[in-house]
């Protein structure tokens, strides 16, 4: 039999005191690589850090070589509480850019995606709504909210089929299930019932909730991305090693089998919903499925796992290959074991891809858009941003110094990620145990501006480029 993985308890240790933490923390040294003509780029231990370092123009990049051993520092038990925004806070950006509030009201809304005509639908998953906002070029608030549809369970990604101006469906993730409704450019309301595609995702409940999809570049297939059902495939059990590699033959390499199965993947489906396979594993939570409009990669955002210390393991954002697996729940950032499940697959110990950009631990990626090359309209970004990537960071519960709560800015050269990071807006957290913002979904508006939604206080906020274009 294959051995047992080494019991772990949640908390390691008694809380230590915040003050001891900061005392303990190293001091930031900005590190000599360079981006964008010149600017510094934190490496090493320098690319550690929490809200109190964070900045609009503050470039990172983590690298496997960097990460300190797991159990550094103990587990941590941390989790925000969200408060109203504070009278005169205010986001911060980089020069030249501004930052405002769109909408405001909604009930924790989530993932956003243009429509073809400029539309942006809005899911309010808690809800089981969907909302569509109307924009207007270089309006400060949309024209018009509406609820497109209701009654849903749970709903998170949304995509429209076929790709191109003129798509006949809007395809909608629910926590289990993916269904489509019938829809013509423009429309507010759904002008049918919705139908049922995938009837059920997951063999079984709980655990991460969320589901995304996305449509390969030639349509023939829908990838829905399915989270795990818990940390650390902690209900699996066991197999020995030639049973877990027959298994892998059917749910594809490194696979979680019990109540993990199928889950902590990207699937795919014909736009029908026939024909399920496993197209990549190892994500233990894949939203944001997006392609690259430059290459035609599909990406994604990845939630890792917890309780191995502040700074183990990396959250990622990463090209998502065919058959490729990441590790998840074996292995992280390549082939380093997670020492819970020493011994217990070593034959996937050179088969484990490393994510292209890693991204502070406990930082909780939820959103991906890339900026369009040839985008125009009255609040398009320099040309310099053209082409990267914008993720939101939803922020974390297991980290004893809080990171995350801001939206990041991926370098990427030619298509390909460099694996650096830029923070690009930031001022959600309000000290040590409060935060009044937790952005989650992101979208490019049909003028440029950039949308950034937070379920903390029901808003989406409009990022525009105000100064003259070069």
């Amino acid at each position: 039999m294959i051995d047992r993985r080494t019991p772990f308890h949640g908390r390691l240790g008694k809380p230590l005191r915040l003050a001891a933490l900061l005392a303990a923390a190293p001091a930031i040294a900005v590190a000599q690589d360079q981006i964008d003509g010149g600017q510094p780029v934190r490496t090493g231990a320098a690319a550690f850090g929490d809200w109190r370092t964070d900045a609009p123009g503050v470039w990172r990049k983590i690298t496997p070589a960097d990460l300190p051993p797991p159990f550094a520092t103990p587990s941590a038990s941390n989790a925000p509480s969200v408060a109203e925004r504070p009278p005169g806070a205010v986001l911060k950006t980089l020069p030249g850019f501004t930052a405002r509030p769109f909408v405001t009201g909604l009930e924790a809304p989530r993932l956003l995606r243009t429509a073809p005509n400029g539309d942006i639908f809005v899911a309010e998953s808690m809800s089981g709504r969907i909302r569509v906002l109307r924009t207007v070029d270089g309006a400060a608030k949309p024209a018009k909210v509406e609820t497109f549809v209701e009654g849903l369970d749970q709903p998170f990604g949304i995509a429209f089929y076929p790709a191109g101006p003129a798509p006949q469906w809007v395809y909608i993730a629910n926590t289990d299930s993916v269904v489509r409704i019938p829809y013509r450019s423009g429309d507010l309301k759904a002008r049918g019932p919705a139908e049922t595609i995938v009837a059920k995702l997951t063999p079984s409940p709980g655990g991460h909730w969320t589901r995304d999809i996305a449509f390969s570049p030639d349509g023939s297939k829908m990838y829905v991305s399915v989270g795990s059902a818990s940390n650390l495939a902690d209900h699996m059990g066991d197999k020995t090693l030639p049973d877990a590699e027959a298994f892998d033959a059917d749910h594809g390499l490194g696979a979680a089998w019990g109540p993990e199965t199928d889950r902590a993947d990207v699937l795919t489906f014909t736009p029908q919903g026939g024909a399920p396979q496993v197209y990549a594993g190892g994500l233990r939570n894949c939203v944001a499925l997006t392609l690259n409009p430059q290459t035609k990669d599909l990406w994604c955002a990845v939630n890792e796992r917890d309780g191995l210390g502040d700074n183990l393991v990396p959250d990622y954002a990463t090209r998502v290959k065919p058959g490729g697996f990441y590790g998840w729940p074996w292995y992280y950032m390549g082939g380093l074991e997670d020492p819970r499940m020493k011994g217990r697959r070593p034959d996937l110990a050179g088969k484990t891809l490393t994510p292209d950009v890693p991204i502070q631990s406990h930082s909780a990626p939820l959103g991906l858009v890339f900026y369009p090359l040839q985008q125009t309209g009255p609040a398009t970004f320099p040309a310099a941003f053209r082409g990267d990537a914008f993720v939101t960071l939803h922020g974390s519960w297991n980290r004893a110094l809080r990171t995350g709560y801001k939206v990041v800015r991926l370098k990427l050269k030619d298509g390909v990620p460099t694996g650096a990071y830029e923070d690009f807006l930031t001022g959600f957290v309000i000290n040590d145990h409060k935060v009044w913002g937790r952005p989650v979904g992101v979208a490019v508006a049909h003028d440029g501006a950039l949308l950034v939604s937070e379920d903390g206080n029901g808003t989406i906020w409009r990022i525009a480029y105000t100064c003259p274009k070069p």
